[in-house]
Formats: C-alpha cells, sequence, structure tokens
C-alpha cells in the first residue's frame, strides 16, 4: 500500500461496538478456555472462584484509571504516552517495548496453538502450514484497514461470547438438574460441599493462583489503544469501559462457578479444556469439535487484537522520536502499515524459538511478557495519579473531566499495590519465577537504553499530537 504523503496520523473510525469487542476479544482467550481447569484443580472450588474475583476487582481499578485518562487524552498510543508524559519519558520508552513484547510473544505462541488445534481435523497435515495460513489472514485483517480489523474482530470476538453465555445457561440448567447430565440426579452445590470443600487445598494455593487469574484479565487495556482510533472517544470510551467490566466479571465468574459446580476439583486439569468435559458429560453431540472451533476462534481473536496493539505501540514511539520514524508511516487508509510488518516478523520468529528454543530463549520471552502485563497496569495507575495531580495543581476543575475515576487517590495507589503485590507473589511460584528474573533486567535495560540514547544527544522525546 502506497504512504499517503504528509499523513502520519492514524484514523478515527472505529465504532462504539468495535471498541467494546476489540477489548473484550483480547482478553477472553485460552486463559479461561483451557487454564480454567488448572486453576480449579490447584485451588478448588472456593479458590478458584476467590483468585478470579480478586483478579477481576484489580482489573477494574486499573480500567477506571485508564478511563480518565483514554477519556481526557485519547491516543492510539495510550499507556506508553501517558507514562512518557506524567513518570517519565525512560519510563514510557520501558513501558511501549514491554506491552509490545508481550504481545508479539502472544501473537507467535498463538499461531503454533491454532496449527495444533488444526491437528484434530486434519491430522496428517503439518503444523506449519496452518500457522502460516492464519498468520497471513491476521496480518490481511489488520493491513486492509482500521475499519476492516475492527469489523473482524467484532465477529471473532461474538462467536467466543456467544460460546461462553450458552455454556452458562446450558451448565446452570445441568446444576439444578433441567438437563440430565451422564444419567444422574442434579449435582447442585455437591462440589462446592463435598470432599475438601470450597478450599481443599488451604489457602496457598489460592495466593498462587491469584496471580496468574490477574494476568488472564490482561486485554482489557486494548480498549485505551482503541480509543485513539475511535470515532467518538468521549461517548464510546466510558460505555465501553462500563460494558466491559461487568460483562468480562459476568463471563468469568459464571463460567468459573459453572465449571466448580459440574467437575469435582480432583478431575479438573489442563489435559482438555473443561468446557469441553462439560459439554460432553451433558451428552451435547460434537461437543469437543465445537469447542475446538470455539477455541480455534479465540486464538485468532487475540492474535489478530495483539498485533493490532504491536503495530499501535510501534508507531507511538516512533512519533515520540523513540525509534526509527519509518515506524511511524501510515497508509492512505490510516495503517501504520510498517510497524505492523516489522511485528509480523518478530512474531513470527518468536513462533520459531517456542519450536526450536522451548526451554531457553521462548521461556525467557513469555516470563518477560508474564511479568509485562502487570508492570503495565501499575503505570496505568500511576500515571493517573499523576495526571489528576497535575490537573489539580494546574487549577482545572475535577467537575470538568468528562470521566473521572471515583475516589481519588484510593484508586490509583490501591491498584498500584495490588499490582505490585501480584509482582511479588511471583517470587514463591517456582513455575512463574522466571517472569521476574528475566522481566526485570529487560525493564532495566530499556532504562539504559534510553539513557544511552539521551547522553549521545539524539532527540528521543517529543509531545505527541493526537491521532486525527
Amino acid at each position: 500500500m502506497a504512504q499517503h504523503e504528509g499523513q502520519n496520523d492514524l484514523k478515527r473510525t472505529m465504532k462504539s461496538r468495535h471498541l467494546f469487542m476489540v477489548s473484550l476479544g483480547g482478553v477472553i482467550g485460552t486463559g479461561l478456555f483451557l487454564s480454567s481447569g488448572y486453576t480449579i484443580g490447584q485451588a478448588g472450588p472456593g479458590g478458584a472462584m476467590l483468585a478470579y474475583l480478586v483478579g477481576g476487582f484489580i482489573m477494574y481499578l486499573v480500567m477506571l484509571c485508564l478511563g480518565e485518562l483514554s477519556v481526557a487524552m485519547p491516543h492510539a498510543g495510550s499507556f506508553q504516552v501517558y507514562a512518557t508524559k506524567f513518570i517519565g519519558p525512560g519510563t514510557g520508552f520501558a513501558v511501549g517495548w514491554l506491552y509490545w513484547l508481550t504481545w508479539v510473544v502472544t501473537v507467535g505462541s498463538e499461531f503454533i496453538a491454532v496449527g495444533l488445534l488444526m491437528q484434530r481435523w486434519f491430522p496428517d497435515s503439518p503444523v506449519w502450514i496452518w500457522s502460516v495460513l492464519f498468520a497471513i489472514t491476521i496480518f490481511v485483517c489488520n493491513a486492509m484497514s482500521v475499519r476492516f480489523f475492527a469489523e473482524s474482530e467484532f465477529w471473532f470476538s461474538l462467536i467466543k461470547v456467544v460460546a461462553i453465555i450458552v455454556f452458562i445457561i446450558v451448565g446452570g440448567m445441568a446444576i439444578f438438574g433441567f438437563i440430565s447430565i451422564e444419567g444422574q440426579s442434579a449435582p447442585l452445590f455437591s462440589n462446592f460441599t463435598g470432599e475438601g470443600g470450597m478450599f481443599p487445598n488451604g489457602f496457598t494455593p489460592v495466593l498462587a493462583t491469584m496471580v496468574a487469574v490477574s494476568f488472564a484479565f490482561s486485554g482489557t487495556e486494548l480498549i485505551g489503544i482503541a480509543a485513539g482510533e475511535s470515532e467518538n472517544p468521549e461517548r464510546d470510551v466510558p460505555k465501553s469501559i462500563r460494558n466491559i467490566v461487568w460483562r468480562t466479571f459476568f463471563f468469568f465468574i459464571g463460567a468459573i462457578f459453572v465449571l466448580s459446580a459440574l467437575i469435582p476439583w480432583k478431575e479438573a486439569g489442563v489435559t482438555e479444556s473443561p468446557f469441553v468435559t462439560v459439554f460432553a458429560r451433558i451428552g451435547i453431540p460434537y461437543a469437543a469439535d465445537i469447542m475446538n472451533f470455539v477455541i480455534l476462534t479465540a486464538l485468532l481473536s487475540i492474535a489478530n487484537s495483539g498485533l493490532y496493539a504491536c503495530a499501535r505501540m510501534l508507531w507511538s514511539l516512533s512519533k515520540q522520536n523513540m525509534i526509527s520514524p519509518a515506524l511511524g508511516k501510515v497508509t492512505s487508509k490510516g495503517v501504520p502499515l510498517n510497524a505492523l510488518i516489522v511485528s509480523m516478523a518478530v512474531a513470527c520468529l518468536s513462533l520459531l524459538t517456542s519450536v526450536f528454543a522451548a526451554d531457553t530463549v521462548y521461556m525467557v520471552l513469555v516470563g518477560i511478557s508474564g511479568f509485562a502485563v502487570v508492570a503495565v497496569w501499575m503505570s496505568i495507575a500511576t500515571s493517573q495519579y499523576m495526571f489528576r495531580r497535575k490537573y489539580i495543581k494546574e487549577g482545572n476543575d475535577v467537575g470538568k473531566l468528562v470521566y473521572k475515576a471515583p475516589l481519588y487517590p484510593i484508586v490509583p495507589i490501591l491498584a498500584f499495590l495490588l499490582c505490585l503485590a501480584s509482582c511479588v507473589g511471583l517470587a514463591f511460584d517456582p513455575s512463574q519465577r522466571i517472569a521476574l528474573y528475566c522481566g526485570i533486567p529487560f525493564v532495566l535495560l530499556c532504562y539504559a537504553v534510553y539513557y544511552w540514547r539521551r547522553r549521545k544527544g539524539l532527540k528521543v522525546f517529543t509531545d505527541q499530537s493526537e491521532a486525527k
């Protein structure tokens, strides 16, 4: 696509329904469809519910902070721009690269997972063919135009949402005996009151799974990035934030409740999707195939949203002279094509490392990306705290903010502390400790590179204009 001369701004063409679904599409994925069984097996029914409630509460606090910032300053660079402006350029530089890397690794992982899922229907076909096919599809969805990307993401996400709603309704009917499950009587709440009770392994596993669960809610912050290309951010962002918070809560908590009630905690695990297990026990024909399709759609949706986020983050860094200006160029359709190409290329390298260096390089990348999510959330809370303090100090009326986080400064401080606790909690889980070992050095490296560039006299920050 040819570059539109003199026009390096993104287009505001995303509608309210697109904004909502892009954010919802980023958060509903394997963390719910696959990993929820592991959480139930480790923490028990009550522990899983508690872990997801706390993770959802942290997400809610962060979204309140992001909402105030996104409405006041809608920008495709979102929290990277806010961190640069209100915390410091070095922090903005680190946040941008952290967030870009977490999605690049995720996108590569999704392509591998999609290829593996296709093996169910085409067992004799090589995984890499499907990975390449779907990678090209996702790239085209992003490269066509912002509207084309948003529309494709809307339908990807809708399939997931419908599947979860159907699951909660059908599962609820099975719990109360309206539908027979393997010819047995209604289980009601026997799994909550049976062997081991609500917390069969105590509270220690709850703390460990709480860290992982908070990662499961990541993706909701995409609404801040998409706000920069929304037709009417002042109207659409507050509306979308309200919807995304409560509906995400409903989907996650409702699904975990149904799963816990229908699958004994000792039988829950990661050998197959717990959703498949429930549908199969109820006797729904082709349950495994149906959920394979839904999970496939979920993976493509996350890859679609992730590639979008990667391209916008590189575009934002470029617009602030933090990286090559070539990555700040956009097409006549408002797509940062160069940033998109670079992100896809690195995602494919990540895909290769997951095959050939799964125990070394790839685990390092996964560790950094896991740590990055919570670090970015911490930056959002800090940015909102600093923004409001500066806004008041300059004599502005808080009442004139179109959308404001309540209970300032309690909300940003509490959000920051809970995210910090999640990071500290990583140290107590051997399987996730690598996130700290890799994530913290990576952040320090980002700061070192930033200050090295500044010391060399390179212009690394200019105040960025809003997307048109």
